[in-house]
Protein backbone atom coordinates (compact mmCIF):
# COMPACT_ATOMS: atom_id res chain seq x y z
CA UNK A 1 0.00 0.00 0.00
CA UNK A 2 2.60 2.26 0.75
CA UNK A 3 4.27 1.67 -2.37
CA UNK A 4 1.20 2.58 -4.53
CA UNK A 5 0.45 5.78 -2.17
CA UNK A 6 4.05 7.25 -3.33
CA UNK A 7 3.24 6.05 -6.99
CA UNK A 8 -0.25 8.02 -6.83
CA UNK A 9 1.59 11.26 -5.61
CA UNK A 10 4.28 11.46 -7.99
CA UNK A 11 1.30 10.89 -10.31
CA UNK A 12 -0.40 13.96 -8.95
CA UNK A 13 3.06 16.13 -8.54
CA UNK A 14 3.47 15.34 -12.49
CA UNK A 15 -0.10 16.48 -13.46
CA UNK A 16 0.22 19.76 -11.48
CA UNK A 17 3.81 20.21 -13.06
CA UNK A 18 2.07 20.14 -16.74
CA UNK A 19 -1.11 22.00 -15.70
CA UNK A 20 0.13 24.59 -13.78
CA UNK A 21 1.85 26.90 -16.91
CA UNK A 22 -0.77 26.51 -18.89
CA UNK A 23 -2.84 27.72 -16.29
CA UNK A 24 -1.54 31.29 -16.70
CA UNK A 25 -2.12 33.95 -18.94
CA UNK A 26 0.37 34.23 -21.76
CA UNK A 27 2.08 36.74 -23.39
CA UNK A 28 -1.15 37.85 -25.47
CA UNK A 29 -1.85 40.51 -22.85
CA UNK A 30 1.53 41.92 -22.23
CA UNK A 31 0.97 43.34 -25.73
CA UNK A 32 -2.17 45.38 -24.06
CA UNK A 33 -0.22 47.18 -21.20
CA UNK A 34 2.34 48.34 -23.34
CA UNK A 35 -0.15 49.95 -25.52
CA UNK A 36 -1.75 52.02 -22.22
CA UNK A 37 2.00 52.89 -21.39
CA UNK A 38 2.61 54.59 -24.51
CA UNK A 39 -0.25 56.48 -24.32
CA UNK A 40 0.00 57.59 -21.23
CA UNK A 41 3.45 58.75 -22.31
CA UNK A 42 1.95 61.15 -25.21
CA UNK A 43 -0.30 62.60 -22.94
CA UNK A 44 2.98 62.85 -20.51
CA UNK A 45 4.49 64.76 -23.56
CA UNK A 46 1.82 67.49 -23.93
CA UNK A 47 1.51 68.22 -20.73
CA UNK A 48 5.32 68.58 -20.31
CA UNK A 49 5.05 71.13 -23.17
CA UNK A 50 2.40 72.58 -22.17
CA UNK A 51 4.08 73.63 -18.79
CA UNK A 52 7.44 74.69 -20.93
CA UNK A 53 9.17 71.84 -19.60
CA UNK A 54 10.42 70.84 -23.36
CA UNK A 55 10.59 72.53 -26.46
CA UNK A 56 7.81 72.00 -29.26
CA UNK A 57 10.96 70.26 -31.68
CA UNK A 58 12.10 67.76 -28.79
CA UNK A 59 7.64 67.02 -28.16
CA UNK A 60 7.81 66.70 -31.56
CA UNK A 61 10.76 64.16 -31.91
CA UNK A 62 9.57 62.05 -28.69
CA UNK A 63 6.00 62.12 -30.07
CA UNK A 64 7.48 59.99 -33.32
CA UNK A 65 9.70 57.61 -31.18
CA UNK A 66 6.82 56.84 -29.00
CA UNK A 67 4.52 56.51 -31.58
CA UNK A 68 6.04 54.12 -33.49
CA UNK A 69 6.56 51.81 -30.08
CA UNK A 70 2.77 52.31 -29.61
CA UNK A 71 2.29 51.19 -33.54
CA UNK A 72 4.34 47.93 -32.78
CA UNK A 73 2.73 46.96 -29.69
CA UNK A 74 -0.33 47.54 -31.52
CA UNK A 75 0.51 45.48 -33.98
CA UNK A 76 2.05 42.98 -32.24
CA UNK A 77 -1.20 42.46 -29.88
CA UNK A 78 -3.23 42.34 -33.00
CA UNK A 79 -1.04 39.38 -34.18
CA UNK A 80 -1.04 37.28 -30.83
CA UNK A 81 -4.85 37.57 -31.00
CA UNK A 82 -5.22 33.92 -32.72
CA UNK A 83 -2.59 32.23 -30.18
CA UNK A 84 -5.25 33.28 -27.46
CA UNK A 85 -7.24 30.50 -29.04
CA UNK A 86 -4.38 27.89 -29.48
CA UNK A 87 -3.92 28.60 -25.75
CA UNK A 88 -7.02 27.24 -25.22
CA UNK A 89 -6.90 24.55 -27.42
CA UNK A 90 -3.73 22.88 -25.98
CA UNK A 91 -4.70 23.37 -22.46
CA UNK A 92 -8.11 21.20 -22.92
CA UNK A 93 -5.69 18.98 -24.62
CA UNK A 94 -3.29 18.40 -21.88
CA UNK A 95 -6.14 18.18 -19.46
CA UNK A 96 -7.76 15.66 -21.54
CA UNK A 97 -4.46 13.99 -21.97
CA UNK A 98 -3.17 14.00 -17.89
CA UNK A 99 -6.71 13.35 -16.56
CA UNK A 100 -8.11 10.82 -19.26
CA UNK A 101 -5.81 8.57 -20.00
CA UNK A 102 -5.27 7.58 -16.09
CA UNK A 103 -9.01 7.10 -16.46
CA UNK A 104 -8.90 4.96 -19.15
CA UNK A 105 -5.45 2.49 -18.30
CA UNK A 106 -7.37 1.70 -14.99
CA UNK A 107 -10.66 1.14 -16.47
CA UNK A 108 -8.60 -1.25 -18.83
CA UNK A 109 -6.99 -2.83 -16.06
CA UNK A 110 -9.86 -3.21 -13.64
CA UNK A 111 -11.10 -5.32 -17.00
CA UNK A 112 -8.41 -7.46 -18.21
CA UNK A 113 -5.59 -7.19 -15.57
CA UNK A 114 -5.71 -8.84 -11.73
CA UNK A 115 -6.05 -6.49 -9.45
CA UNK A 116 -7.00 -8.51 -6.69
CA UNK A 117 -4.00 -10.91 -7.43
CA UNK A 118 -1.71 -11.23 -3.90
CA UNK A 119 1.61 -9.40 -3.52
CA UNK A 120 4.63 -11.36 -4.24
CA UNK A 121 7.47 -9.50 -1.56
CA UNK A 122 11.11 -9.52 -2.38
CA UNK A 123 11.42 -12.57 0.87
CA UNK A 124 8.93 -14.76 -1.14
CA UNK A 125 11.15 -14.48 -4.55
CA UNK A 126 14.18 -15.67 -2.58
CA UNK A 127 11.82 -19.05 -1.44
CA UNK A 128 10.65 -19.95 -4.85
CA UNK A 129 11.95 -23.59 -5.15
CA UNK A 130 15.81 -24.07 -6.76
CA UNK A 131 17.10 -27.76 -7.29
CA UNK A 132 20.41 -26.52 -5.57
CA UNK A 133 18.56 -25.35 -2.21
CA UNK A 134 19.25 -27.75 0.63
CA UNK A 135 16.67 -30.43 0.64
CA UNK A 136 15.20 -29.10 4.25
CA UNK A 137 14.41 -26.06 2.35
CA UNK A 138 12.36 -27.40 0.15
CA UNK A 139 10.52 -29.49 2.43
CA UNK A 140 9.63 -25.67 4.72
CA UNK A 141 8.55 -24.53 1.41
CA UNK A 142 6.03 -27.80 0.30
CA UNK A 143 4.99 -27.94 4.27
CA UNK A 144 3.56 -24.28 3.48
CA UNK A 145 2.15 -25.19 0.99
CA UNK A 146 -0.20 -27.76 2.47
CA UNK A 147 -0.72 -25.90 5.20
CA UNK A 148 -2.78 -24.00 2.66
CA UNK A 149 -4.01 -26.62 1.05
CA UNK A 150 -4.36 -29.46 3.54
CA UNK A 151 -6.31 -31.56 0.90
CA UNK A 152 -3.53 -31.71 -1.42
CA UNK A 153 -3.57 -35.81 -1.35
CA UNK A 154 -0.60 -35.18 -4.30
CA UNK A 155 1.78 -32.80 -1.99
CA UNK A 156 1.34 -35.47 1.19
CA UNK A 157 2.24 -38.37 -1.39
CA UNK A 158 5.57 -36.25 -2.53
CA UNK A 159 6.25 -35.23 0.79
CA UNK A 160 5.72 -38.12 3.18
CA UNK A 161 9.13 -40.59 1.90
CA UNK A 162 11.09 -37.16 2.21
CA UNK A 163 10.13 -36.95 5.66
CA UNK A 164 11.18 -40.26 6.42
CA UNK A 165 14.30 -39.83 4.57
CA UNK A 166 15.02 -37.06 7.18
CA UNK A 167 14.17 -39.07 9.69
CA UNK A 168 11.41 -37.29 10.41
CA UNK A 169 8.91 -40.26 11.69
CA UNK A 170 6.10 -38.69 13.12
CA UNK A 171 5.56 -36.39 10.71
CA UNK A 172 5.87 -38.83 7.78
CA UNK A 173 3.14 -40.62 9.92
CA UNK A 174 0.89 -37.76 9.61
CA UNK A 175 2.13 -37.14 6.21
CA UNK A 176 0.93 -40.78 4.67
CA UNK A 177 -1.93 -40.44 6.97
CA UNK A 178 -3.33 -37.75 4.70
CA UNK A 179 -1.78 -38.95 1.50
CA UNK A 180 -4.42 -41.96 2.03
CA UNK A 181 -6.99 -40.11 3.46
CA UNK A 182 -6.74 -37.31 0.11
CA UNK A 183 -5.40 -39.59 -2.57
CA UNK A 184 -6.47 -42.81 -2.13
CA UNK A 185 -5.91 -46.07 0.04
CA UNK A 186 -3.41 -48.57 -1.79
CA UNK A 187 -0.81 -51.21 -0.53
CA UNK A 188 1.96 -49.05 -1.23
CA UNK A 189 0.34 -46.14 1.02
CA UNK A 190 -0.37 -48.73 3.99
CA UNK A 191 2.95 -50.61 3.63
CA UNK A 192 4.88 -47.46 4.04
CA UNK A 193 2.61 -45.62 6.99
CA UNK A 194 3.83 -48.97 8.43
CA UNK A 195 7.60 -48.19 8.09
CA UNK A 196 7.42 -44.66 8.98
CA UNK A 197 5.62 -46.19 13.01
CA UNK A 198 8.57 -48.57 13.10
CA UNK A 199 10.89 -45.71 12.74
CA UNK A 200 8.55 -43.44 15.62
CA UNK A 201 9.62 -46.87 17.79
CA UNK A 202 13.05 -47.57 16.77
CA UNK A 203 12.63 -50.07 14.39
CA UNK A 204 9.74 -51.87 16.12
CA UNK A 205 7.39 -53.67 14.78
CA UNK A 206 4.98 -52.35 16.82
CA UNK A 207 1.02 -53.54 16.93
CA UNK A 208 -0.40 -50.32 14.83
CA UNK A 209 2.61 -50.55 12.41
CA UNK A 210 1.45 -54.74 12.14
CA UNK A 211 -2.22 -53.52 11.85
CA UNK A 212 -0.89 -51.15 8.58
CA UNK A 213 1.22 -53.67 6.95
CA UNK A 214 -1.84 -56.25 7.71
CA UNK A 215 -3.92 -53.90 5.75
CA UNK A 216 -1.38 -53.48 2.97
CA UNK A 217 -1.49 -57.52 2.38
CA UNK A 218 -5.63 -57.53 2.59
CA UNK A 219 -5.04 -54.76 -0.86
CA UNK A 220 -1.91 -56.46 -2.58
CA UNK A 221 -0.72 -60.21 -1.42
CA UNK A 222 2.36 -60.07 -3.07
CA UNK A 223 3.27 -56.28 -1.68
CA UNK A 224 7.26 -57.41 -0.48
CA UNK A 225 7.57 -54.58 2.23
CA UNK A 226 4.47 -55.84 3.83
CA UNK A 227 5.18 -59.20 3.34
CA UNK A 228 9.04 -58.55 4.40
CA UNK A 229 8.36 -56.31 7.61
CA UNK A 230 5.57 -59.35 9.35
CA UNK A 231 8.14 -61.69 9.15
CA UNK A 232 10.29 -59.44 10.79
CA UNK A 233 7.34 -58.49 13.13
CA UNK A 234 7.43 -62.38 14.04
CA UNK A 235 10.99 -62.52 14.40
CA UNK A 236 10.72 -59.97 16.92
CA UNK A 237 7.71 -61.67 18.47
CA UNK A 238 10.11 -65.03 19.02
CA UNK A 239 8.66 -67.02 16.66
CA UNK A 240 11.60 -67.82 14.03
CA UNK A 241 10.16 -70.75 12.81
CA UNK A 242 6.80 -68.09 10.80
CA UNK A 243 9.44 -65.47 10.11
CA UNK A 244 11.33 -68.25 8.05
CA UNK A 245 8.05 -69.67 6.41
CA UNK A 246 6.95 -66.21 5.40
CA UNK A 247 10.23 -65.06 3.72
CA UNK A 248 11.26 -68.56 2.34
CA UNK A 249 7.13 -68.12 0.45
CA UNK A 250 8.32 -64.48 -0.94
CA UNK A 251 11.34 -66.09 -2.29
CA UNK A 252 9.29 -68.84 -3.96
CA UNK A 253 7.31 -66.55 -5.77
CA UNK A 254 9.43 -64.14 -6.31
CA UNK A 255 11.70 -63.62 -9.73
CA UNK A 256 15.17 -64.02 -9.48
CA UNK A 257 16.04 -60.22 -10.14
CA UNK A 258 13.56 -59.32 -7.57
CA UNK A 259 15.89 -56.22 -6.02
CA UNK A 260 15.23 -57.23 -2.41
CA UNK A 261 15.93 -61.12 -2.75
CA UNK A 262 19.47 -60.19 -0.95
CA UNK A 263 17.63 -58.29 1.81
CA UNK A 264 15.07 -61.29 2.46
CA UNK A 265 17.87 -63.97 2.01
CA UNK A 266 20.09 -61.91 4.67
CA UNK A 267 16.88 -62.80 6.98
CA UNK A 268 16.52 -65.99 6.55
CA UNK A 269 20.43 -67.04 7.78
CA UNK A 270 19.70 -64.50 10.38
CA UNK A 271 16.50 -67.24 11.82
CA UNK A 272 18.30 -70.49 10.47
CA UNK A 273 16.32 -70.87 7.86
CA UNK A 274 17.64 -70.78 4.10
CA UNK A 275 16.24 -69.83 0.16
CA UNK A 276 14.41 -72.25 -1.65
CA UNK A 277 15.95 -75.49 -2.74
CA UNK A 278 18.21 -75.24 0.56
CA UNK A 279 21.27 -72.30 -0.81
CA UNK A 280 21.80 -69.54 2.04
CA UNK A 281 22.16 -66.14 0.79
CA UNK A 282 26.46 -66.12 1.43
CA UNK A 283 27.47 -62.94 2.04
CA UNK A 284 31.32 -63.60 1.10
CA UNK A 285 32.43 -65.11 -1.74
CA UNK A 286 31.51 -68.45 -2.69
CA UNK A 287 35.35 -69.69 -2.21
CA UNK A 288 35.30 -68.68 1.36
CA UNK A 289 31.92 -70.25 1.92
CA UNK A 290 33.14 -74.05 0.91
CA UNK A 291 36.41 -73.57 3.02
CA UNK A 292 34.21 -73.26 6.33
CA UNK A 293 31.95 -76.06 5.84
CA UNK A 294 33.87 -78.33 7.16
CA UNK A 295 35.01 -76.36 9.93
CA UNK A 296 33.17 -76.12 13.38
CA UNK A 297 30.42 -73.25 14.17
CA UNK A 298 32.50 -71.08 16.11
CA UNK A 299 35.50 -71.16 14.21
CA UNK A 300 33.23 -70.81 11.33
CA UNK A 301 31.92 -67.59 12.86
CA UNK A 302 35.67 -66.90 13.27
CA UNK A 303 36.91 -66.68 9.82
CA UNK A 304 33.62 -65.16 8.65
CA UNK A 305 33.87 -62.38 11.52
CA UNK A 306 37.92 -62.28 10.08
CA UNK A 307 36.93 -61.78 6.73
CA UNK A 308 34.63 -58.96 7.85
CA UNK A 309 37.01 -57.36 9.49
CA UNK A 310 39.83 -57.04 6.84
CA UNK A 311 37.00 -55.64 4.32
CA UNK A 312 36.22 -53.17 6.54
CA UNK A 313 39.52 -52.20 6.89
CA UNK A 314 40.12 -52.47 3.33
CA UNK A 315 37.67 -49.94 2.69
CA UNK A 316 38.52 -47.38 5.33
CA UNK A 317 42.00 -47.12 2.99
CA UNK A 318 39.97 -47.40 -0.26
CA UNK A 319 36.41 -46.21 0.09
CA UNK A 320 35.51 -46.03 -3.89
CA UNK A 321 34.48 -49.64 -3.90
CA UNK A 322 30.99 -49.20 -3.83
CA UNK A 323 30.47 -53.08 -4.22
CA UNK A 324 32.89 -53.45 -1.22
CA UNK A 325 30.60 -50.96 0.59
CA UNK A 326 27.44 -52.87 -0.31
CA UNK A 327 29.44 -56.64 0.76
CA UNK A 328 30.49 -55.02 3.82
CA UNK A 329 27.03 -54.11 4.38
CA UNK A 330 25.55 -57.14 3.61
CA UNK A 331 27.74 -59.23 5.53
CA UNK A 332 26.81 -57.32 8.95
CA UNK A 333 23.10 -57.80 8.14
CA UNK A 334 23.51 -61.39 7.79
CA UNK A 335 25.20 -61.60 10.72
CA UNK A 336 22.81 -59.81 12.91
CA UNK A 337 24.98 -56.52 13.36
CA UNK A 338 22.32 -54.02 12.05
CA UNK A 339 24.12 -51.44 14.46
CA UNK A 340 27.66 -52.16 12.20
CA UNK A 341 25.70 -52.04 8.84
CA UNK A 342 24.21 -48.76 10.05
CA UNK A 343 28.06 -47.41 10.76
CA UNK A 344 29.31 -48.77 7.11
CA UNK A 345 26.21 -47.24 5.12
CA UNK A 346 27.54 -43.92 7.22
CA UNK A 347 31.06 -44.21 6.23
CA UNK A 348 30.64 -45.90 2.39
CA UNK A 349 28.07 -42.93 1.90
CA UNK A 350 30.95 -40.01 3.10
CA UNK A 351 33.51 -41.96 1.16
CA UNK A 352 31.42 -41.16 -2.15
CA UNK A 353 29.92 -38.15 -1.11
CA UNK A 354 31.94 -36.14 -4.57
CA UNK A 355 30.63 -39.13 -6.91
CA UNK A 356 27.81 -38.32 -8.03
CA UNK A 357 27.74 -41.54 -10.09
CA UNK A 358 29.29 -44.09 -7.17
CA UNK A 359 27.09 -41.98 -4.94
CA UNK A 360 23.87 -43.10 -7.57
CA UNK A 361 25.12 -46.72 -7.57
CA UNK A 362 25.82 -47.37 -3.98
CA UNK A 363 22.34 -45.92 -3.05
CA UNK A 364 20.64 -48.50 -5.83
CA UNK A 365 22.31 -51.28 -3.71
CA UNK A 366 21.41 -50.10 -0.47
CA UNK A 367 17.89 -49.45 -2.12
CA UNK A 368 17.89 -53.37 -2.98
CA UNK A 369 19.16 -54.37 0.48
CA UNK A 370 15.84 -52.98 1.74
CA UNK A 371 17.98 -49.45 3.34
CA UNK A 372 16.89 -45.99 2.84
CA UNK A 373 19.09 -44.98 -0.10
Amino acid sequence: MTLWFVFALMTVAAIFAVLWPLSRRGRADTGGSEVVVYRDQLAEIDRDMAAGIIGAAEADAARVEISRRLLAAADQGGREAPVQGSLNLRRTAAIVGLVGLPVIASSFYLALGSPRLGDFPLAERGRVADANQPLANLVAQVEAHLEKNPTDGRGWTVLAPVLSRLGRYDDAVRAYRNAITYAGDSADRRADLGEALMGTAGGVVTADAKAEFERAVALNGDDAKANYFLGLAAEQDGRKADAASLWQKMLAKAPADAPWRPLVQAALVRVGGSSPGGVSAPALPDSAVAAARDMSEADRGTMIKGMVDRLATRLKANGDDVEGWLRLVRAYLVMGERDKAMSALADARQAVANDADRLRQLNEGLKNLGLDG
